[in-house]
């Protein structure tokens, strides 16, 4: 995979069309959007403090650009990304992060929604936005990314999101909200394989599960002599241990104890997570349960299985620890949707710059200060 670059994205960008009428504009459509970027790059969270950025570093933009009338407002950026077309924003972003990127056989692709907090509007009647996002675990790349429509939920978006992501040779992993019959479909259809967890909303499904994995007759009688895959992991640090032990099963007369096992499009396995954390003397325990279309392999299901939380951990907490996303009250239009957006370029060009063994908030605040180290996260 080659590495994402500011020149590759603003090419692609370059495509957008303007909502503003000719005579109204001073500034240049691409000279706005690349110093939005750049200004998320190196650490501005709203629109005052992208044009502080932009004048603080307006000498070294005009290496870049015309800057015909210097700097544009904070107005000007928030009403334009407010009239911006989101969906044509999201495929210029796709068509940028699909010519920088190659998905590998066996790369776990998580998709999971995020709520965008502060998007909401009470006085418009406007609900806080949700965006369904996919993310690559091994390369830390957002591949994509959907706007949950208004009165739906990530059901609907995630089959919308598949259809614009290469997953052949895949695993896509998705929590409990993607599992679904035709989502299943839908990856196989795409040649990825799934695992999807299952939880009570499931109902049926997750009691059937429960039902199967009783570890301690399992422990006992190894599900009565029938075939089973099983691992553990430990880790240990901070003060705590943590164990995970991962069974998986594939005989067909247990896929068959599924009600309605024949529904859901190349089941192969049905997979039980136990985790145990202990601090002290005090432990705690937990049970995921998981389908999956791969074959019963428990050191693959649970590296699937953990690469999802990834998702978490690496985009999801970053956006709002450092992106500080859950803050963000920009609302107008488009602009909160567009916005999230630009936050995702700035998270896939960040994790790829790794020279720099330091968080993402201090790789912004590094961007900001060192102008050499800013071309680096920019242009590789």
């Amino acid at each position: 995979m080659s590495a994402p670059s500011g020149s590759d994205i603003m090419e692609c960008f370059a495509e957008m069309e303007d909502p503003r009428i000719d005579r109204t504009k001073r500034h240049e459509l691409q000279d706005i959007i690349f110093i939005v970027i750049c200004g998320v790059i190196c650490g501005a969270d709203n629109w005052v403090e992208i044009e502080a950025f932009g004048h603080a570093q307006e000498q070294w933009l005009k290496r870049f650009l015309a800057l015909p009338n210097g700097i544009p407002s904070h107005d000007t950026f928030g009403r334009v990304f407010a009239s911006l077309d989101a969906e044509q924003f999201q495929v210029c972003f796709e068509r940028w992060i699909k010519s920088v990127s190659r998905t590998t056989a066996g790369e776990v692709i998580a998709i999971d929604g995020k709520t965008l907090r502060r998007s909401h509007a009470q006085a418009q009647g406007k609900s806080a936005i949700g965006m369904v996002s996919a993310w690559a675990t091994a390369n830390h790349l957002v591949l994509g990314q959907v706007k949950v429509q208004d009165k739906s939920n990530e059901i609907t978006a995630i089959p919308e999101l598949l259809r614009v992501l290469e997953i052949n040779g895949c695993i896509v992993s998705i929590d409990a909200m993607g599992c679904q019959v035709d989502i299943a479909r839908a990856i196989l259809d795409r040649g990825g394989d799934y695992v999807l967890a299952v939880k009570r909303n499931q109902g049926r499904l997750f009691d059937d599960l429960q039902s199967l994995f009783k570890i301690e007759k399992a422990e006992a009688q190894p599900f009565n002599g029938v075939e089973y895959d099983y691992t553990q992991t430990v880790d240990k640090g901070h003060g705590r241990i943590e164990t995970r032990q991962c069974w998986v099963v594939t005989a067909a007369d247990y896929l068959a104890y599924i009600k309605d096992y024949k529904d859901w499009p190349g089941l192969r396995s049905l997979i039980l997570v136990r985790g145990t954390r202990r601090i002290g003397e005090e432990s705690t325990q937990e049970d995921r349960y998981y389908i999956s279309s791969l074959e019963g392999d428990a050191p693959g299901c649970l590296q699937a299985v953990r690469s999802h939380w990834d998702i978490e951990n690496s985009l999801h907490w970053v956006l709002d620890m450092a992106f500080r996303e859950d803050e963000s009250r920009v609302r107008s239009g488009n602009a909160a949707q567009n916005l999230a957006v630009v936050r995702h370029i700035a998270v896939s060009l960040l994790k790829q710059e790794r020279t720099s063994r330091i968080g993402l908030h201090a790789k912004r605040l590094k961007a900001g200060w060192d102008e050499k180290y800013r071309l680096k996260v920019l242009f590789g």
